[in-house]
């Protein structure tokens, strides 16, 4: 799982091998800062992104959800400014 920070979040990016196949699928979690070092603020859980997508490789399901996190934080960050 690659866990990386993004301004104030921080996103959990994954890659899960379906069963039987040799595809993956691409998971991502989104928690935002919270006040308590020891809680963290689940703002989007972990779930699979990219639903009708199977990749031929963990490191590319891994890829696809860090995009779709990445847009989703844009689409925040642009709410808050209007």
């Amino acid at each position: 799982m690659q866990s990386e920070t993004i301004g104030e979040y921080e996103i959990e990016c994954s890659g899960l091998q379906l069963p039987d196949s040799e595809g993956w699928v691409a998971n991502l979690a989104i928690y935002a800062p919270s006040c308590n070092p020891m809680h963290r603020n689940d703002i989007f859980p972990l779930q699979r992104v990219a639903v009708d997508t199977v990749f031929a490789s963990e490191k590319e399901a891994e890829a696809e959800a860090r995009t779709y996190a990445i847009t989703l934080i844009e689409k925040s960050r642009k709410k808050e400014m209007h």
